[in-house]
């Protein structure tokens, strides 16, 4: 199974006039980083980076000269991205500029079922809050210091750390055979549904022959009426 864990930078908050200006992704299989990243800061075209957004992820105008559009990262973008899961922090607004994006290209909207949203995983999980990727780095422990701002590589790889840790830890990786996540017209997760598969070889018995004896000798001294006997005998 394959999954990206993604996330965007852009000049401010508004879908129907800013733009993209640095993408970031990390891919999983089965969990585990592979070390196979995507990050690209993008040329906005002429938009204005607001003051408000620059404050956060720190990128100006002089960053982005001789950047390469959208249209020219975009290819590499799909490729990075083919038949994986997309997974970002409050996805709603990155899967936005993304659309707005391809729109411009003439290319289709991401397919919301590829979509997992860990802020609704978060929200779910911890109704309580607080439920930022600041914050969850704290609860679980994860090392967030060199997130002086926000940058959508190193955003893309805490928050890796925070999905392994929201869907059940490291050792998910090695339980889970396969996560079938349902997305509601929000783009939210709405249900996640996980298959275990069986084991290839079976455990051998701990039960010694002076474990069964001794077991049998205790069931017979408990009389006829014993409830034991009637679960045996059913079993």
């Amino acid at each position: 199974m394959r999954e990206i864990i993604f996330d965007t930078e852009t000049t401010g908050l508004d879908l129907r006039d800013d733009r993209i200006i640095e993408l970031g992704g990390v891919e999983l299989v089965n969990r585990f980083p592979t070390g196979r990243t995507f990050h690209k800061f993008i040329n906005p075209q002429g938009r204005a980076i607001h003051a408000e957004a620059q404050a956060v992820h720190g990128i100006s105008a002089a960053d982005l000269v001789g950047r390469p559009t959208f249209a020219e990262i975009v290819e590499e973008w799909f490729a990075f991205t083919d038949g994986a899961k997309l997974i970002a922090h409050n996805a709603t607004f990155d899967i936005g500029f993304l659309n707005l994006e391809f729109s411009r290209l003439d290319h289709p909207a991401i397919d919301p079922g590829r979509i997992v949203d860990t802020l609704a995983l978060a929200r779910r999980k911890h109704p309580m809050g607080p439920n930022s990727l600041d914050a969850l780095c704290r609860r679980y422990g994860i090392d967030n210091t060199r997130r002086t701002k926000h940058g959508a590589l190193l955003d893309s790889e805490l928050l890796a750390e925070v999905y392994i840790e929201l869907i059940g830890g490291k050792q998910a990786a090695l339980v889970l055979d396969a996560v079938a996540s349902r997305v509601n017209g929000a783009g939210e997760v709405a249900d996640i549904d996980v298959s275990i598969g069986a084991r290839p070889i079976a455990l051998p018995a701990r039960l010694t022959e002076a474990d069964r004896s001794a077991h049998a000798g205790l069931v017979g001294s408990l009389g006829e009426k014993a409830l034991w006997l009637k679960v045996a005998a059913a079993g």
